[in-house]
């Protein structure tokens, strides 16, 4: 499938983002928000897309600046230019109610789309979330909570360090403007609205995203519909062909209770 393109931001912050819209119409929709460095082909991703032009439902699934097929830099970005990208999206692909999927840093997005589409009186836009280890806060709380002095002082002095990672050959560009967006994102400092019914899968075994994490964003949404399924032998990912069943089950279920009568 090749993706279309469209921009974002004005004059030098203008971005070209990618995305890929099934042809299916059935509502409600479903909206994939990737995760940190990830990409709308991933394997959850395309699993989700596959599953939901079975289910005749419309799917939006796009590439954040700097991520996979998106023009801009990845060492640019920060977690507003990628908030913009996804309110930008939703408004202008998608029509009527959607589920919001989101994965690691997903979920960071999709409840900061969250507090954006209600305060602009568009709350009536989600029709749910599917939130996969989110990485709320991840910058600050995940990230740079557990960083070694060393990591912090070049981040700060040099404006980015290079973080290995096990997901690629490459390492991760940390950046501190990265980090300095991100204290002004944050969300779990208070409680907070979903506007929409949430359901949450955590692997235990996460070790970027610990499940207490997610058992903490649980509490701070206490006037919405939280389900919170803890999966004892999941890693960070929940990729496996178990963990993807789990997913589309869950989103079954979600959209049964949201369809349109």
């Amino acid at each position: 499938m090749v993706a279309t393109i469209q921009r974002v931001g004005q004059g030098a912050k203008q971005r070209t983002i990618a995305y890929l819209r099934g042809q299916q119409a059935g509502a409600p929709g479903l909206v994939w928000l990737s995760g940190f460095k990830s990409d709308m082909v991933s394997t959850k991703a395309s699993a989700v897309a596959d599953w939901a032009a079975g289910q005749g439902a419309a799917m939006l699934r796009f590439d954040y600046s700097g991520h996979g097929q998106s023009g801009g830099d990845f060492a640019a970005g920060t977690i507003s230019a990628w908030r913009e990208e996804t309110l930008a999206l939703i408004r202008a692909q998608t029509s009527g109610p959607q589920i919001l999927v989101g994965s690691s840093m997903g979920g960071w997005l999709a409840l900061l789309a969250a507090q954006a589409l209600a305060a602009h009186g568009e709350a009536g836009r989600l029709a749910g979330m599917v939130l996969i280890a989110p990485a709320v806060d991840f910058t600050q709380k995940l990230l740079w909570a557990r960083l070694p002095e060393a990591a912090r002082h070049e981040i700060m002095t040099r404006g980015v360090w290079l973080r290995p990672t096990p997901y690629g050959p490459e390492p991760m560009p940390i950046t501190r403007a990265l980090i300095a967006d991100g204290a002004r994102n944050l969300l779990m400092d208070a409680p907070m609205r979903s506007y929409c019914p949430v359901h949450i899968l955590q692997g235990m075994q996460d070790e970027d995203v610990p499940f207490s994490h997610a058992q903490a964003l649980v509490a701070l949404l206490p006037h919405d519909e939280v389900t919170l399924t803890l999966v004892p032998d999941g890693d960070h990912r929940l990729s496996r062909d178990q963990d993807i069943a789990l997913l589309l089950k869950t989103l079954a279920q979600m959209r049964a209770n949201t369809r349109p009568a």
